[in-house]
């Protein structure tokens, strides 16, 4: 019986990747659509990296789908989640990127976390940080935790939650 169930394990390993190449799929026709709808022109691809489905959606003059700070961007994920969800019945951990957003944003983000860890290491007082969204604190997050002498944590309530950095 233990075996059975251990080779069930096993087999559904790579129906994972296939579930989550699923979900880009799905996501890719919705975004595709709503491009459609709203006469945008962009090339989609469809992907799994690091155990997440992601959309990147590229071309020209995409900034409106981004909107200030990101925020379209993120309500577009949002729906396109929605998607997902309304077909396969399972939340899912899409990450959409439109222009190339994410990317250059994480670039940035990887330099502000830089600068605080350095702030915090200078002077040992705490650095709070602007509020962002979930996607903005995981890369700053992640930046901290590989540092040493210094940790972090979010505080505050959506739309506000920031980034506190300490001394350890």
């Amino acid at each position: 019986m233990a075996a059975t169930a251990e080779a069930e394990q096993q087999s559904s390993e790579p129906a994972g990747d296939e579930e989550l190449f699923h979900q880009s799929e799905i996501a890719a026709d919705y975004v595709e659509g709503l491009l459609d709808i709203l006469d945008f022109d962009g090339d989609i691809d469809e992907l799994v990296s690091g155990g997440r489905p992601m959309v990147e959606v590229v071309g020209e003059r995409l900034g409106a789908l981004v909107g200030p700070r990101g925020a379209t961007l993120e309500a577009l994920q949002e729906l396109t989640r929605l998607a997902i969800y309304r077909e396969t019945g399972s939340p899912s951990r899409l990450l959409l990127d439109v222009g190339g957003y994410r990317a250059n944003r994480k670039k940035e983000l990887v330099a502000v976390a830089k600068n605080a860890i350095e702030k915090v290491r200078e002077h040992g007082e705490p650095v709070r940080l602007e509020p962002m969204s979930a996607f903005e604190r995981k890369c700053v997050h992640d930046v901290v935790n590989a540092a040493e002498g210094v940790e972090s944590e979010s505080e505050g309530v959506e739309p506000n939650r920031r980034i506190v950095v300490h001394p350890v």
